[in-house]
C-alpha cells in the first residue's frame, strides 16, 4: 500500500468528530446526509498517511482503505463510558 495524503476537518456540530479526505476541501464524496449532520467543515491539518504510521485512535490501514475506496474516512466521537468512573 502506497503513501497517501489526506486532510482532516473537524465538525463544528459534535465533538471529536472529523471527516478525512482524499483530495483537499472536495467534499462531494461524503453523502449529503453525512455533510448535513457534520456542519460546515473546519480544516485541522494535512497528513501523509502510511501503513506505518499510527494514528491516536484510528486504525491506519482502514483509514488509507476508506480514502482509497470511497475518498473520505469518518472519525467518530470516543464512546464515554460513565460506569468507569464509581469514585473509589
Amino acid at each position: 500500500m502506497k503513501d497517501i495524503d489526506c486532510w482532516i476537518y473537524k465538525s463544528p456540530k459534535k465533538d471529536e468528530m472529523y471527516i478525512y479526505l482524499a483530495r483537499k476541501d472536495d467534499f462531494e464524496c461524503v453523502p449529503e446526509l453525512l455533510r448535513n449532520g457534520f456542519g460546515s467543515p473546519e480544516f485541522v491539518m494535512q497528513l501523509t498517511l502510511c501503513k506505518e504510521r499510527k494514528l491516536a485512535r484510528e486504525d491506519v490501514r482502514q483509514v488509507m482503505n476508506n480514502l482509497q475506496s470511497q475518498g473520505y474516512h469518518l472519525q467518530m466521537p470516543p464512546r464515554i463510558e460513565p460506569d468507569l468512573y464509581h469514585g473509589g
